[in-house]
């Protein structure tokens, strides 16, 4: 056996057969088994109107300087929305906010209706009660698979001691106690 970064030996335990990444449900579900936090991304719209969808591929690229990184299907029909927008918004939901996420992964073609939330300086909606919120300008895009990557420079942040809504095996979960 080879030896472990830690100078013991490397043991490599499986849980089930190793499956071709050339299956997508299954690959969709070996990435299901890593938990993610639920953002909604936020935009001013084409016409000044906003423009939100839920995400789960947010992550934090830098501290210094301050970037953040997040994808987009390359066929949402919200990608022009942030493609032609200089600035968005993460908002990262509490745990009390399972149907708004619900709301803005559906086609319901109002998602903003009946959601309270703000607009910034740059147009850019910020949700009411969310977890955290980050104000972003979008620093560069680039195409990737079937996806476009976003990295955003973070302008401007805030977080509550609101408890953050999770995803995990294409389930909502409520953050467990500490270990």
């Amino acid at each position: 056996m080879p030896a472990s970064p830690g100078g013991g030996t490397a043991v490599r335990e499986q849980s089930g057969d190793a499956v071709n990444a050339g299956d997508p449900r299954a690959l969709r579900a070996s990435l299901g088994r890593f938990a993610t936090g639920v953002t909604i991304m936020t935009a001013a719209g084409n016409g000044g109107g906003p423009v939100g969808l839920t995400a789960n591929s947010f992550t934090s690229l830098s501290l210094d300087p301050p970037l953040i990184l997040w994808s987009l299907r390359a066929d949402s029909p919200s990608l022009f929305a942030f493609e032609v927008g200089a600035h968005f918004a993460v908002n990262v939901l509490a745990d009390a906010q399972v149907d708004l996420s619900r709301r803005f992964a559906s086609r319901v073609p109002d998602k903003f209706a009946e959601v309270a939330y703000a607009v910034n300086d740059s147009g850019v909606p910020l949700l009411h009660g969310a977890a955290a919120w980050f104000e972003c300008r979008t620093e560069s895009r680039q195409a990737a698979g079937d996806h476009v990557l976003f990295i955003g420079a973070v302008l401007r942040h805030s977080a509550s001691e609101q408890e953050p809504l999770l995803f995990h095996s294409g389930h909502y979960r409520l953050l467990g106690g500490l270990l």
